[in-house]
């Protein structure tokens, strides 16, 4: 199969735990692209762990995952996969977006977010849920207990730079969601519970890796 001019390129999409359509629907409004898949999640267990449920099923020797709420455009995905083209080593590359043009407010979370487990971590981490995240599939295969909820982010990009593996940055835009709601960046109050459940994972990560 492939997309976009990338015949590569295998395209999986989770449902999960979806809730506005039964299984007949859905597969009856999804284009018919012999290179798209789709992974359904029964009972939703958290942000990470349905993006793993993707993970395990896809095929490629490069891996990633982007949003499906329209916020980072999906052809971003494919400049990330362009990285690769000619890597020695696709195991020892991680290729990550970096947000641009974004509200103020959230910028400025971003960074003190990033400063924090920087200084937490020793280990350089800024705007660590950007999207697209990419690496070849030996790497995906090292991990051990990744998390299930939202830290996966976290987690992935903080064994990137542990292992040394060679990062890359790329710009993306980051806009209005056109699909679903927001769990976390809601209000203060949404954002409180988000850091302190980061914070908590934060530091149990560093006291596993210590």
């Amino acid at each position: 199969g492939g997309a976009s001019g990338r015949p590569d390129v295998d395209v999986v999409l989770v449902a999960n735990a979806p809730t506005d359509a039964p299984p007949s629907a859905r597969r009856d409004r999804r284009p018919a692209h012999p290179f798209a898949r789709s992974v359904r999640v029964e009972v939703n267990q958290g942000y990470g762990f349905g993006i793993l449920s993707g993970l395990r099923a896809a095929r490629g020797r490069v891996l990633g995952w982007t949003h499906a709420d329209m916020q980072t455009d999906p052809a971003d995905a494919l400049t990330g996969f362009a990285l690769f083209d000619g890597a020695a080593d696709p195991d020892r590359l991680f290729v990550k977006g970096r947000r641009q043009h974004r509200p103020l407010g959230d910028a400025v979370f971003t960074a003190g977010m990033g400063m924090f487990e920087t200084l937490l971590l020793r280990q350089p981490m800024w705007d660590i849920n950007a999207q697209p995240t990419l690496f070849g599939r030996g790497f995906f295969e090292s991990w051990d207990d990744a998390p299930h909820d939202f830290s996966l982010d976290l987690y992935a990009f903080y064994m990137a730079r542990a292992r040394g593996l060679e990062v890359k940055r790329f710009p993306v835009l980051f806009g209005e969601r056109a699909h679903g709601v927001s769990h976390w960046n809601v209000n203060w109050r949404a954002k409180a519970k988000f850091i302190r459940r980061t914070v908590d994972f934060s530091l149990a990560l560093r006291k596993r890796i210590s």
